[in-house]
């Protein structure tokens, strides 16, 4: 099409040419009763000056969260951004790049994943991984396959004190293998273990766990590792917290075989749920069934260090039947986000973030308890996320709304038995003054 049709006649010439009278034509093959009948509620062109003054006014509703305290966790966590981040990532070379397919016009790009990649190893304790996932979800959905892929077992054990949401895209992926999930339940907040040891069996591929878990607490790793591991299963570990292993011992320490996270945490905004980044990493021994892609370090003719993308062909990421994942694009400028941000803090800095994120949850845990309208839910250790029982929870969350204060998640939405339940998350951003804030108001509810 030489032109976008901008007048009457222009379109008059475009539908001569297609040999047609009309735009309902173009769409007879749908179904009448699904074609709207009335005009859009579409307001009238803007100028520059109008647009701006309307975009202002409407993000003023949101609940900004530099004027608005936040204890809502839930898998997206208010965490600090050092100014280093945002002024690194601006630079056009970052911002701009795509495929690093060529290696000799991607050295800058291939080094920042090769780094992001390094970092996770450490923080993870595992041999390899691989550049960042699409999120924590699809991460943990292609852990499963990859599972598949190496044990040919066809049946998941999967926690029901994994990220509701993950595990809906978790079931997804394994509609198209047809893979049977198996869900286990909890008790006191964390995956009933006897449930888990009569469920496993020589059918299971792997055992899916999250820790810190959705409720905040804190797994028996170790014995659900010796569980699996009994029946030749692989465990797979997903973070979706990953500023708690500044504080707990990572998986690979625990015996996981499989890895995964989301990477929002590091140095990327809440940003009304993305793009996030997920992370995997694996043993040596399972590296060629990674999915995505996988940067390696090499030496040029010369002798010169490099980077290039390694064990994966092109065709891994065209060729459905000979790939063993679909992902393809990866996450590369939020996960430099995340480089910067573990890098600029390092590790007494990431720890101090995750000793300040667990003393402030417990200190707002113990003074809401003190209050008579609210309980504690479980008595399992907790990181950073903790539940409470009260008698409203929606009205609860309108109170403090209108306080300036973005509330807890309501459980009951996931998990119907945990009605009028709450989870509050606290991270290094909540100051004393705000959860005493927090708690005053809490006791004023009636």
């Amino acid at each position: 099409m030489r032109f976008i049709p901008n007048t009457d006649q222009d379109r008059k010439e475009i539908l001569e040419f297609l040999g047609i009278k009309s735009i309902k034509e173009l769409f007879k093959n749908i179904p009448e009763e699904l074609l709207l009948k009335k005009n859009l509620k579409i307001p009238k062109g803007f100028s520059e000056i109008e647009l701006v003054r309307e975009m202002r006014f409407l993000s003023e509703k949101n609940a900004d969260l530099e004027h608005y305290s936040c204890f809502l966790g839930a898998g997206a966590y208010h965490h600090f951004i050092p100014a280093i981040i945002p002024h690194l990532m601006g630079r056009s070379e970052f911002y701009t790049s795509y495929t690093p397919y060529q290696p000799e016009a991607s050295q800058g790009l291939l080094q920042t994943i090769y780094e992001f990649q390094t970092l996770i190893c450490e923080l993870t304790g595992m041999d390899v991984a691989n550049a960042s996932m699409y999120d924590g979800a699809s991460a943990l959905a292609e852990a499963m396959i990859m599972a598949f892929h190496i044990t040919g077992r066809k049946e998941v054990i999967i926690s029901r004190t994994i990220h509701p949401e993950y595990r809906e895209v978790v079931k997804t992926y394994a509609q198209a293998k047809n893979l049977k999930i198996i869900e286990i339940e909890y008790e006191n907040g964390i995956t009933s273990l006897e449930e888990l040891k009569r469920k496993v069996s020589d059918k299971t591929a792997a055992v899916l766990i999250q820790n810190p878990n959705f409720f905040g607490s804190l797994e028996d790793i170790k014995e659900i590792e010796r569980i699996a591991h009994k029946n030749k299963s692989l465990f797979i570990v997903a973070i979706v917290e990953p500023t708690s292993l500044g504080l707990l011992k990572p998986p690979g320490e625990l015996g996981a075989d499989i890895v995964v996270g989301e990477g929002q945490s590091f140095g990327n905004p809440i940003s009304f749920g993305g793009p996030y980044l997920g992370f995997m990493a694996t043993k040596d021994k399972y590296m060629r069934k990674l999915p995505g892609r996988l940067v390696g370090a090499t030496k040029d003719s010369k002798g010169r260090r490099g980077y290039i993308l390694t064990l994966q062909a092109r065709e891994q990421h065209i060729r459905r039947e000979k790939a063993t994942s679909n992902i393809c694009t990866n996450e590369a400028l939020c996960a430099l986000a995340a480089t910067i941000y573990l890098v600029s803090l390092g590790k007494e800095g990431l720890r101090r973030v995750a000793e300040l994120s667990l003393q402030k949850a417990h200190y707002a845990f113990e003074k809401i308890k003190e209050i008579d309208e609210f309980e504690a839910a479980f008595a399992s250790p907790f990181y950073n996320e903790f539940i409470v029982e009260c008698r409203d929870a929606q009205g609860v969350n309108r109170v403090l709304l209108k306080e300036k204060i973005i509330g807890p998640l309501e459980l009951e939405k996931y998990y119907p038995e945990l009605k009028n339940h709450l989870l509050f998350c606290a991270t290094e951003m909540n100051s004393k003054e705000e959860i005493d804030g927090l708690v005053n108001i809490l006791r004023k509810i009636k």
